[in-house]
């Protein structure tokens, strides 16, 4: 299994939501299609095709928690958990 499916695997599973590494969880987004788009410490998100938008910050080297079980709902609620999008 190559290291982003693991990645996303474990995001998706819940056990370790504290433990997710921002650098991690934002490399996982971007592999299933998020744009990302950089304003000071805030990194943001966008999928316009499913009008989902996040916000993520660091928390030290760690992603926060709060934003990984938002991460989470969304890739369950679309369904994005089986790769990268082609659109």
């Amino acid at each position: 299994m190559d290291r982003q499916k693991w990645i996303l695997l474990k995001l998706l599973r819940g056990n370790s939501t504290k433990n997710i590494r921002f650098d991690d969880l934002r490399t996982s987004l971007k592999y299933l299609g998020f744009e990302e788009r950089i304003r000071g410490s805030n990194h943001l998100f966008c999928r316009p095709d499913i009008g989902v938008f996040m916000n993520l910050q660091r928390n030290g080297g760690k992603a926060k928690p709060y934003q990984v079980r938002q991460a989470r709902k969304v890739i369950s609620k679309f369904d994005l958990g089986k790769g990268p999008s082609d659109a």
